[in-house]
């Protein structure tokens, strides 16, 4: 049954979920997701780290570091692969982890949903926003399709309002956990 938190709907299968958003938890992940941010998490501490680490050494010793470019290029690429491991630490401890049920005849968080769009059949993954990646069909539960098809059930009719104002009318052709 869909629930309404904060303004958003989630397909929450406990009471557990509903709570963990009460108490201020913004990220939703998969298993799946959670293991890719450890896994870029692992890189950027020990390897990409090192790599900018040892460019900001080899451009220090090209001389004046004021007007030395490549002394600001790793700088800069520093601050942005410390703020990236900031971003990955605070997802994964606020991050609420969602196990996808084995069965389940509803759309939920982890769920592989085909839908027919227009005359068109489209297969998304219904995903937490910080792991969402629309190139690879990966959708957040909060985007608009991704909310619209939330605790629906095979064969319904789904409207989603897009961003724009127009609505995207959808059938849900198959559900997959």
């Amino acid at each position: 049954m869909p629930v309404l938190v904060k303004g958003r709907r989630f397909a929450a299968e406990s009471i557990f979920e509903i709570r963990c958003h009460e108490m201020g938890s913004d990220y939703i992940l998969t298993p799946e997701g959670r293991e890719k941010l450890e896994q870029e998490l692992h890189y950027l501490e020990t390897e990409k780290r090192a790599e900018v680490g040892e460019r900001i050494k080899v451009a220090r010793e090209f001389g004046d570091i004021s007007e030395n470019s490549e002394y600001d290029d790793a700088k800069n690429e520093q601050g942005m692969v410390e703020a990236r491991i900031a971003e990955i630490n605070q997802i994964l401890s606020e991050a609420t982890i969602v196990d996808t049920p084995k069965k389940s005849n509803k759309v939920t968080v982890g769920a592989i949903v085909t839908v027919n769009m227009g005359g068109k059949e489209r297969v998304f993954t219904i995903v937490g926003g910080a792991e969402a990646d629309v190139a690879a069909g990966k959708i957040s539960n909060e985007s608009p399709v991704g909310a619209a098809l939330l605790g629906h059930k095979k064969d319904e009719e789904v409207t989603a309002i897009g961003p724009t104002g127009r609505e995207i009318k959808m059938t849900i052709l198959k559900i997959e956990h």
